[in-house]
């Protein structure tokens, strides 16, 4: 990959609309119905359960057709595709507790807006729905590459690098993360701006990105 230097000082990499805004919340969802299906030979998978294998069909047909556009010289692979609605729960939580501990001065709302940043509100999560991805590149020998900070960075840990369009991220990682975003994109994806390994369709975040009148997908239960 060719190196890529960004601008400097490019502003407003952190105005971004999160999943606990009331536009997102309030969009309604009409579920298509599309099952959960299993990604198991169809892509490369780098997560930990079954259940995080499989995707709603609409979605892995997308992710699909995003890795066949990628330059051959990168795989994409999934790390995390559904998500049950009580480990969502238990993730906010514990993520939430723990930002409101650093920071006591800070009302219960704004650190559940901080909390969406990195995790999901439950009632909105896009993995409980089967409709997201955390994805990560890899080398054709199977090497996952480095785009700036590891995926599940939270922002204090990456120091906002995990923000998709943090202006520190450069270079070669740069370069991965906009051959990345090129491909989801034109396979229909939308990407949450403060995680640049997650990437949706049919949700209520794809919704508002899209314009569409109401998510495709809602949450499940595992079947």
């Amino acid at each position: 990959m060719t190196d890529v230097r960004r601008p400097a000082g490019r502003p407003g990499w952190d105005d971004v609309v999160l999943m606990s805004d009331p536009r997102v919340t309030s969009i309604a969802v009409v579920d298509d119905g599309s099952p959960l299906v299993d990604t198991a030979g169809a892509v490369p998978f780098t997560g930990e359960t079954d259940e995080a294998r499989r995707l709603r069909r609409p979605v892995l047909d997308r992710l699909l057709d995003a890795a066949a556009a990628l330059p051959a010289d990168l795989v994409l692979a999934l790390n995390e595709g559904y998500r049950p609605p009580a480990l969502q729960r238990s993730y906010f939580d514990r993520y939430r507790d723990r930002l409101a501990a650093a920071r006591p001065d800070l009302a219960a709302a704004e650190v559940h807006r901080l909390a969406s940043r990195f995790i999901s509100p439950p009632e909105v999560a896009p993995h409980t729905a089967g409709a997201a991805v955390d994805v990560v590149l890899l080398s054709p020998e199977g090497e996952v590459l480095d785009v700036g900070c590891p995926l599940d960075a939270s922002p204090e840990d990456s120091g906002g690098r995990c923000y998709t369009d943090h202006p520190d991220v450069a270079g070669e990682a740069l370069a991965l993360r906009r051959a990345l975003v090129k491909a989801m994109s034109a396979a229909g994806l939308v990407n949450y701006p403060t995680e640049w390994w997650h990437w949706s369709w049919g949700d209520r975040y794809w919704a508002w990105v899209t314009g569409a009148p109401h998510a495709e997908l809602g949450p499940v239960q595992s079947p």
